[in-house]
């Protein structure tokens, strides 16, 4: 009976108001009291029974519910015979539950639209080699998949043949078609937009990108901030202490309806649901924008950020270095290129790719032993011979001599701004590359936004040389730059900033990165960067859109700011309707509840700006 009554609650309210209406006609119309008093008897019963039920549902488990008071008022109201403020206010309450739920889940819209692109199907090929539907739950890692004009990509992967153009926004937040053909990435929610693909499965499932994207907003949307909990605590002292007052009030003024008065002025309902539905709408705003908010309490943190840590390759940089200088101090260079070559085929840093990239076709050697010193390169046994590829540190901690020669092409390549990779065979200096990284366009347009929004630092931490790292400093108006920073020593500075007193937020997208995204306030994770970095970070920048980070710290503190108006108003209005109740005449229990159901959905469509918001500049 109680799920069937709640299960019919905004038919309930529907009905209370056509008995409502057709009481104030039987009264000012045809002049019948009696079928006035009746229809709202009739109108109050009706009304109050869903919120009995859910204010004896809420007592069940020890908790005084807004639907208490309620419940407490409306009874008292019709044992007085004040039927037309027992039916009215029934009929706010439920009409008001009724629009809070249609507006709230418009605040929700952005995650539900979210959820529903997942694809739910894959043309898959079989064993005989004709393509089938299946349902995407029945694809694996490995299986190859044919996608049509108009269809939805199934799965991370990889493209084996055709060309075509992918609607990207459910990844990135970007509209525009992104070209893509053979062995280009493709990911999981996107659309074909023409042509036809045939890809290989990468990630399936959960292990999608799309699949991460839904995980980690539906958890972000679930979580609470300290503001909410503080929030949660209040109300469950502040609602229990309002009926306590309301019946002081009765026994000391000997006046029912004016206890039964401050029962439904007191609801603390626009405290309780302000916050929320700031904080969903902003996660909602960061989903359709290619930003993950981890949660209510990342908006707070971030929102308050006055410095924010770059690592430089594959965040400020485009992480696509070229070989821009190289020396070589062997006779026999096909062979000493052999040996790095072989090395590097080892190694997915970015600066390894380059130099595989640029020796080109070359003779390659058994690698055995292989070490990756951290912060350092290399150390491997090739064709017997013992091989160090990496920085200057590695080659101090292998004893490498490096010539006078040697030190003066570093200093060169460096004061030019190239990564160094240097290479000795057997305690000998063989070859030195210098490389360079292309910096990410728009980045200083967008540091300048983040400086207008209140960053006061900006800083730039690479495991580089300083030259390096000066030069891209520079050209970017940083604010400081250290280079020769290994991960450890990164995290350490970190911790130094916030010693003396600084919010910090770190950007990265490597598996260096990690620790330090760890430590910071907020740790941003560039979307294209490894799993390790995604998973440790609050904030993800989809695609490894750097343009979205001025956009994220902006919702942040619209979002931020946004809570704190909601909390003024549902403050602001139960202290007026108090003060209205011992200072004018004119206010009474229908009207109170007017006002507090009008604050609730106040606070609703004010969080729900948040869901157009856009950055200004």
């Amino acid at each position: 009976m109680q799920r069937f009554i709640l299960g019919k609650k905004n038919h309930i309210t529907w009905i209370s108001a056509i008995l409502i209406a057709i009481a104030f006609i039987s009264r000012f119309a045809f002049e019948n009291i009696e079928l006035f008093i009746w229809f709202l008897a009739t109108a109050s019963i009706l009304g109050v029974a869903p919120i009995a039920i859910q204010a004896y549902q809420a007592l069940r488990v020890k908790v005084v519910s807004i639907d208490v008071l309620v419940t407490i008022a409306v009874v008292g109201a019709f044992l007085i015979k004040n039927f037309e403020e027992s039916a009215i206010v029934t009929f706010l309450f439920l009409f008001g539950a009724f629009l809070e739920q249609r507006t709230l889940n418009k605040t929700r819209s952005a995650i539900k639209e979210l959820t529903e692109m997942a694809p739910e199907s894959a043309l898959k090929q079989m064993e005989n080699g004709e393509f089938e539907e299946v349902e995407v739950d029945e694809v694996d890692v490995g299986d190859i998949l044919l996608v049509k004009t108009g269809a939805k990509v199934p799965v991370d992967g990889t493209v084996l043949s055709g060309e075509g153009h992918i609607n990207e926004a459910s990844i990135t937040g970007e509209s525009v078609p992104v070209s893509k053909k053979k062995d280009t990435q493709v990911y999981a929610g996107t659309i074909l937009e023409n042509g036809t693909l045939q890809i290989v499965a990468d990630r399936v499932g959960e292990d999608t990108t799309f699949g991460r994207i839904i995980e980690l907003v539906e958890e972000a949307q679930d979580s609470k901030s300290e503001a909410e909990r503080f929030i949660d605590r209040f109300s469950k002292y502040y609602t229990p202490a309002v009926l306590v007052l309301s019946i002081i009030v009765g026994l000391i003024s000997r006046n029912i309806e004016l206890a039964i008065t401050i029962l439904v002025l007191g609801c603390p309902g626009a405290l309780v649901i302000g916050v929320p539905v700031s904080n969903v709408a902003g996660i909602g705003n960061g989903a359709r924008h290619g930003v993950l908010l981890k949660g209510s309490e990342v908006i707070n943190d971030f929102s308050r950020v006055d410095t924010v840590v770059f690592d430089k390759t594959g965040t400020l940089t485009i992480g696509n270095p070229k070989v821009a200088d190289k020396q070589i101090y062997a006779e026999n260079v096909n062979e000493v290129l052999g040996y790095l070559t072989s090395v590097e085929n080892e190694s997915d840093h970015p600066l390894a790719k380059a130099v595989v990239e640029y020796i080109g076709n070359t003779k390659l050697y058994p690698v055995e032993k292989t070490d990756v010193v951290k912060g350092g390169g290399i150390v491997a046994e090739v064709d017997g011979h013992r091989v160090a590829v990496g920085n200057v540190a590695l080659m101090e901690q292998e004893s490498v001599e490096l010539t006078d020669k040697a030190r003066a092409d570093i200093a060169s390549f460096e004061k030019n701004g190239n990564s160094l990779v240097l290479t000795a065979v057997d305690g000998e200096l063989k070859a030195l590359m210098g490389i360079r990284d292309q910096i990410r366009p728009g980045v200083k347009e967008d540091l300048q936004k983040l400086k207008k929004l209140g960053v006061k630092n900006l800083v730039v931490l690479s495991g580089d040389n300083q030259g390096t790292v000066d030069l891209v400093a520079r050209e970017l108006g940083l604010t400081e730059a250290h280079g020769h920073m290994l991960p450890e020593d990164k995290s350490a500075y970190i911790g130094e900033l916030q010693a003396k007193g600084r919010i910090v937020a770190f950007v990265g997208d490597g598996v260096n990165d990690s620790p330090s995204l760890a430590l910071a306030q907020i740790g941003i994770a560039m979307g294209s960067g490894t799993d390790v970095a995604i998973e440790t970070s609050d904030v993800v920048l989809m695609n490894s859109d750097f343009s979205r980070l001025p956009h994220a710290l902006g919702l942040t503190k619209a979002t931020a700011n946004n809570m704190r108006q909601n909390i003024i108003i549902a403050v602001g209005v139960v202290l007026i309707l108090l003060a209205s109740l011992v200072f004018s005449e004119w206010m009474n229990m229908s009207i109170g509840m007017l006002v507090h159901e009008a604050s609730i959905l106040v606070v609703i469509f004010n969080g729900m700006r948040l869901l157009r918001y856009k950055l200004r500049y």
